[in-house]
């Protein structure tokens, strides 16, 4: 357990250049965008734990291939902005928050409107969506284009996918909002999520 949550600290406070293949270089060609928004979700935990957790909330919400195109296209536009050079407040706190929030309400299995899960989606998306952008800004259209088609169908395959594998451990989608494969990867996301809350708090009071 020692070791795992060690691991699980070593992977929060990674940097965020390490999170994407090209470790902090801008993609200058087609190819290269398209490796870095394939690679940005799945290498960055934050944002691919919050993915996993879309999928599984879409599912217990019965919008298994709907609802996750809310984050995603969220997502774009929160890149979208950061290209265009329009800064977000705290990013990393409110991704931080996001995986938290959404780790908990499914571990908790509250019951809430959908609205407000369409409403953390939004929220969150624009703010991954930023962070994303790091990635990518400064980038000529072709790779910006690129990036932007790799992460985007990343994410949403992560997040269907995650849905369906909930859907396969319990069956029927209507038993889903009580169910125990679901509340654990809540409990695994909101756990993680407040590591990263941890983090964040502990950069402020004592930055480096």
């Amino acid at each position: 357990m020692k070791k795992s949550l060690a691991a699980l600290i070593a992977l929060v406070s990674t940097p965020a250049f390490a999170h994407h293949p090209m470790a902090g270089r801008t993609p200058s060609t087609l190819s290269e965008g398209l490796l870095s928004g394939i690679g940005h979700p799945i290498l960055g935990l934050d944002h691919l734990l919050f993915v996993v957790a879309v999928g599984v909330a879409a599912v217990v919400l019965g919008s298994r291939f709907v609802l996750p195109l809310v984050f995603v296209v969220a997502t774009l536009l929160g890149t979208i902005v950061h290209v265009m050079a329009v800064d977000l407040p705290l990013v990393e706190l409110v991704i931080a928050l996001s995986v938290l929030t959404l780790g908990a309400l499914l571990m908790l299995s509250i019951s809430v409107p959908n609205a407000v899960y369409v409403g953390i989606f939004a929220i969150a998306g624009l703010f991954h969506g930023h962070a994303y952008g790091e990635a990518i800004f400064g980038a000529e259209t072709t790779p910006l284009l690129a990036y932007l088609t790799g992460f985007g169908i990343t994410q949403y395959a992560i997040a269907v996918v995650a849905g369906t594998v909930i859907v396969s451990a319990w069956g029927r989608m209507e038993q889903l909002a009580n169910n125990v494969p679901a509340r654990l990867a809540g409990a695994m996301v909101a756990g993680a999520g407040f590591l990263m809350v941890g983090e964040k708090a502990i950069g402020a009071v004592f930055p480096v």
